[in-house]
């Protein structure tokens, strides 16, 4: 539950002393801007619990934005120009998180077969290590959360936020997103 008392101070609520709506449940009547926290807090839970399980697992230098970067530069490889686009950041910006992902061992700088005045990024073996175990570990986040929820109601959670989700909102620009690029 969003305490009231710690997030958006500016607006008030009209929700009695236990926060709940209309309806008892807390589903109506409900201040706007809780649905947003509480998907972002959700998201977070998810990404924080990943990192953790990540760095018990031998990745303890690996960031979410390594793991949005490493998406952006893909199976093939791409030039830090188009993991910039990629990304919704500048050439400067995503240049910063490849050279720190070369630093870690995630990626390596190759020439590129097509160009040879172009330099790709590549995922490093230890790279696609990372994403690999983030894959299994989303599963096992998703599975604890199936066991909490049931399985049922996640799976209707689910289906309900791809109903209101566009479909191209599946992209890696959080971090021009989030900057208002």
């Amino acid at each position: 539950m969003v305490d009231d008392k710690k997030v958006n101070q500016v607006v008030g609520t009209d929700k009695g002393s236990d926060g709940k709506g209309s309806d008892g449940k807390g589903t109506a009547d409900r201040p706007g801007y809780e649905l947003p926290l509480l998907l972002f807090a959700g998201f977070r839970t998810l990404i924080d619990r990943l990192h953790a399980e990540l760095a018990r697992q031998g990745h303890p230098d690996v960031r979410p934005a390594h793991g949005f970067a490493m998406q952006a530069i893909g199976p093939d490889g791409a030039t830090a120009s188009e993991v910039g686009r990629r990304l919704g950041v500048s050439k400067q910006a995503a240049g910063k998180t490849v050279d720190r992902l070369i630093t870690l061992g995630y990626a390596a700088r190759t020439e590129d077969p097509a160009d040879a005045r172009r330099k790709l990024v590549r995922l490093t073996p230890h790279g696609i290590d990372v994403l690999r175990r983030s894959a299994a570990v989303f599963d096992e986040l998703r599975a604890e959360w199936a066991a909490s929820l049931g399985a049922d109601h996640l799976a209707d959670l689910e289906s309900s936020l791809r109903a209101v989700v566009p479909p191209d909102a599946f992209r890696l620009d959080a971090a021009g997103w989030l900057g208002g690029s």
